[in-house]
């Protein structure tokens, strides 16, 4: 077989890049996937009991950019969703982002309005705010108390269970993933649009990669066809250092065991997710009928067990943000180069950096018109 692209990996960013390469240049691409399925880790299916669940935990997407929005929506309508997340505080469910209607869950009305009143005094309204930078700044021994709890049963366990790190120890960009937020707003994300895919995740995918141009191939690693196709060219999705056999040593990740729960009962949660910051050794539940808005009986949870990744029995899912890992990643980097565009890097293993969906797609949609529309 010969193609003009060979694309390794059929998550995100892949997909976008074969789909705009086989549209807009009209030149044909081989998709090679080692999984069973196409979608990456937003791969979704329909369960035996008929309800459709995430099989690599939730995924909702959310963006501010109308552009991602507008192309995605060329291959699916939506379901609008605004996700929310509660945690497990003291015993009490309270509203995550940790915010104004949190206090209030956790402490009397007199204390929690002169709480509110001093955010408000030191930091105004509608401000996120990282926790780690509130614990250097507070001012007063209210604001200094306020900071350690949540610090000690929001932040610190969680974070010691999903990264086997205290926050401190990583960098300042995973704490503020899930600031302080003052506001009374209990959505988890503020993103101008949020939904999933009406007819789930790997239907879009199948729509994205449905061109003539494109070509799919399943349970394969690329390591098995690479000789045997005939390729101008490869977009690289996997993980750099496998890709370079390793010779400076494995970038280390996380990864995560999901034990799935049927239940016969419509409905067991409040909302989507529920996290557990101090209890259990998993770190959070979800409940995908939340998510999807499906109609059918009974409904599916799944419990999320952080563990670390080993190569060969589980799925690297996130790159530990640690300023060591990073500089060894600047060595695959700089392995990279010297292969002078021959072949292109791209993705959250490629690139040794978590990416939220639209961020993956606009990753991609930004590397096709710099730099693959010209090649």
């Amino acid at each position: 077989m010969k193609v003009d692209w060979l694309i390794v990996g059929a998550g995100f960013t892949g997909s976008v890049l074969a789909e705009r390469i086989a549209s807009q240049l009209g030149q044909k691409v081989l998709v090679v996937e080692q999984r069973h399925h196409i979608g990456g880790n937003a791969y979704d299916y329909y369960n035996e009991h008929g309800v459709l669940v995430h099989q690599y935990g939730p995924h909702i997407f959310h963006t501010n950019a109308k552009l991602i929005w507008d192309y995605l929506s060329q291959f699916t309508q939506w379901y609008s969703y605004y996700h929310h997340v509660l945690a497990v505080v003291d015993g009490n469910q309270i509203p995550l982002p940790f915010n104004l209607n949190s206090l209030y869950a956790l402490f009397p009305p007199h204390y929690a309005d002169k709480l509110v009143q001093q955010l408000l005094e030191q930091y105004g309204f509608n401000v996120k705010v990282p926790i780690l930078k509130i614990r250097q700044e507070a001012r007063g021994d209210d604001l200094t108390f306020l900071a350690d709890y949540i610090y000690k049963k929001v932040f610190y366990n969680y974070t010691l269970k999903q990264w086997n790190f205290t926050p401190e120890e990583l960098s300042p960009s995973v704490t503020a993933r899930v600031p302080i937020y003052i506001s009374r707003d209990d959505r988890y994300f503020q993103d101008q649009f949020q939904g999933l895919p009406k007819q789930g995740y790997t239907v879009l995918f199948q729509r994205l990669l449905s061109h003539p141009n494109i070509k799919i191939l399943l349970n394969t690693s690329y390591q098995e066809i690479k000789t045997e196709i005939g390729y101008q060219n490869m977009i690289f999705t996997g993980a750099i250092d496998e890709f370079f056999e390793y010779q400076y040593g494995e970038l280390p990740y996380r990864s995560l065991e999901f034990q799935s729960i049927y239940t016969h009962q419509n409905q067991i949660q409040p909302v989507g997710t529920i996290n557990y910051p101090n209890e259990y050794h998993y770190t959070r539940t979800t409940e995908f009928k939340h998510l999807t808005g499906q109609q059918v009986y009974g409904s599916t949870y799944v419990e999320e067990y952080p563990q670390p990744y080993q190569p060969g029995k589980n799925i690297p899912y996130y790159p530990i943000p640690k300023t060591e890992y990073r500089e060894l990643y600047k060595k695959y980097q700089q392995e990279a180069d010297k292969l002078e565009g021959r072949v292109v890097f791209a993705g959250r293993l490629a690139d040794y950096q978590y990416y939220n969906m639209d961020q993956a797609v606009a990753r991609a949609l930004s590397l096709f018109e710099r730099i693959i529309s010209k090649t």
